[in-house]
């Protein structure tokens, strides 16, 4: 009788610990504290990103590799405990560990990489004219200053691009394709689409003459709609890679980035 009771007490027991868990009231161990641990883990990556390329490669030793459409989504299934890690970019990392104090960063960087706009691969004289504007707005410092405004709580939002007044539109509209779900480079604010990526491509029509529209979708259907026509370029965070040249043309990088890990604390 008193093995039992024992027993069923231990049964009671694990059955509350494991609804805790499933109400978020206790939180799974973290068991991913370096790059080496990264072999035999579950990894969370957004769809088509880097991050997803780069954690492709850790499938062939064990490891299983859950893709989601958005990053936030990866970032909610790490504190539910259904993934080990998160591999993602460093600048979105940081606004998603800002807003769950149960998240960290590795401090060991996991991969660094330089972001371009894609622009297909016939479009060489677009290419051309935008490679031409980032060369300005670098020399003279705009690119800088957009990047400083959405980067760092002190000054963050304070300072944002204007376009001069006066500014020719005469070469008609830019169709820009994102997927606005990566803060900093590109959010909502409202129903505003905003950040690095669309103040950047906004310098860039100011001074090519263009109108920015800015058509926010999933990222793995960004290259198919500018291969398509659909768009004129891709701005997304998005890193040149050798698979991606296959189908498609980049810019001059225009900022640097890391991948990095968040995992729980």
């Amino acid at each position: 009788m008193k093995r039992f009771k024992k027993t069923t007490a231990l049964m009671m027991a694990f059955g509350m610990a494991a609804s805790l868990m499933a109400c978020g009231k206790a939180k799974a161990p973290n068991t991913v504290f370096a790059i080496d641990d990264l072999p035999g883990k579950t990894i969370g990556v957004q769809l088509g990103t880097t991050g997803d390329i780069f954690a492709s490669d850790y499938e062939e030793e064990g490891s299983v590799i859950e893709r989601y459409n958005k990053g936030n989504d990866a970032v909610q299934a790490l504190k539910q405990g259904k993934i080990d890690c998160v591999i993602i970019d460093s600048q979105p990392a940081q606004a998603f560990v800002e807003k769950n104090a149960e998240l960290t960063i590795l401090e060991e960087e996991f991969a660094i990489e330089e972001y371009a706009m894609c622009i297909a691969k016939d479009n060489t004289e677009l290419k051309d004219a935008i490679n031409t504007a980032l060369a300005q707005l670098k020399s003279n410092g705009t690119l800088e200053a957009i990047i400083a405004n959405y980067i760092g709580d002190d000054t963050r939002g304070k300072n944002p691009y204007v376009s001069p007044e006066g500014t020719d539109r005469s070469n008609g509209k830019l169709i820009m394709a994102t997927n606005a779900a990566f803060e900093p480079y590109e959010y909502y604010e409202g129903e505003k689409v905003v950040g690095i990526d669309v103040d950047m491509a906004q310098a860039v029509c100011d001074l090519l003459g263009y109108e920015l529209v800015v058509e926010d979708m999933e990222f793995d259907s960004i290259i198919n709609a500018v291969q398509s026509g659909k768009a004129d370029i891709g701005v997304a965070g998005m890193t040149v890679t050798e698979d991606r040249l296959k189908s498609i043309d980049f810019t001059d990088s225009y900022t640097t980035s890391t991948q990095v890990i968040i995992v729980r604390k």
